[in-house]
């Protein structure tokens, strides 16, 4: 009987023997594979592309975004968590809305809330502070889905949750696999840079590390991101 080593998220190893379950753990990470990638992103169109390296034309959009602090992997757990409350029903409108593909989970107050579409990615930037000894300050931000504008995007109950629209931009993208951590990130960052500079194009803003798979996603399949906005 053939047997698979595999490893837990604690580093330890254990053995599966059965044929059968082996084909349901594969059949389960392609199902997740799929969800992920029916859900809804950013529009954008490609304007060149030299994997791992792609430079994207990003429509106007609107974001969900609140400011958390601590390292990169907690900051982005607080920060989803704070914005995953508010598109699942932590929000003021008259009415509850309809949605195509809502992540199901009910609010308490029917009346007062609506279940916003889950898009991708989680979007991570760093802000610098210029005391050395301040706690590194982190943006993390939702696309909100296409149909909504300000005026029809349900309002925030909580005060962190902020709203704004983005226009038009340029972003150089390097995608890469597997586990992440502030390393990997940074490493990332510069072989961006270092494309962005053999380019001839210049930079503007933070790096944005961005994040298109809910933690359990296996690590091969797993969609990550560094964007830097680049000058039109």
């Amino acid at each position: 009987m053939q047997q698979v080593l595999l490893f837990n998220l604690s580093g330890n190893s254990f053995i599966i023997k059965d044929f059968s379950l082996r084909i349901l753990l594969f059949l389960t990470s392609i199902l997740i594979a799929s969800a992920a990638m029916a859900t809804e992103e950013p529009r954008y169109a490609l304007l060149e592309k030299s994997e791992p390296f792609e430079l994207r034309a990003y429509a106007p959009r609107i974001i969900a975004e609140v400011k958390v602090e601590g390292d990169l992997d907690a900051a982005s757990n607080q920060g989803f968590r704070l914005i995953a409350a508010y598109i699942f029903g932590k929000n003021q409108v008259s009415e509850k809305i309809a949605m195509t593909a809502p992540v199901g989970i009910e609010s308490n107050d029917q009346a007062k809330s609506a279940k916003i579409a889950m898009t991708a990615p989680v979007m991570i930037e760093g802000n610098k502070s210029p005391d050395k000894n301040a706690n590194h300050q982190w943006t993390v931000s939702f696309v909100m889905p296409a149909e909504y504008t300000l005026d029809t995007l349900p309002k925030p109950l909580d005060s962190q949750v902020k709203i704004r629209e983005l226009p038009s931009e340029k972003r150089a993208v390097i995608t890469f696999s597997g586990f992440y951590n502030e390393e990997k990130v940074q490493e990332k960052t510069r072989a961006l840079q270092a494309w962005i500079k053999d380019k001839n194009l210049k930079s503007a803003g933070e790096p944005q590390f961005a994040r298109y798979n809910p933690p359990w996603t296996l690590p091969f399949m797993r969609r990550n991101e560094v964007m830097i906005q680049v000058l039109e």
